[in-house]
């Protein structure tokens, strides 16, 4: 397998699943301080958005860890 190819895997890795889990977590920070600011200023609209945003994120996080149990042993960079 090249390395062209196998960076291309990287995605689709247990290696790559996690450091989407990684990144899809660290939105989570901006999405609490959304909420917050917009709880301090009572914005609805706001805290309608984070709270739609937040619930994205979650659903992005369920869907990766759903994709890291797939992966299993099947992991494309160790194959």
């Amino acid at each position: 397998m090249s390395k062209l190819s196998k960076a291309k895997d990287f995605k689709k890795s247990k290696s790559g699943t996690y450091l989407s889990i990684a990144s899809t977590a660290f939105g989570a920070v901006g999405v609490a301080k959304q909420i917050k600011k917009a709880r301090a200023e009572q914005d609805t609209l706001r805290l309608i958005d984070a709270t739609v945003s937040a619930v994205a994120i979650v659903t992005g996080l369920a869907i990766l860890y759903r994709e890291l149990k797939r992966l299993g042993d099947d992991d494309v960079l160790l194959g």
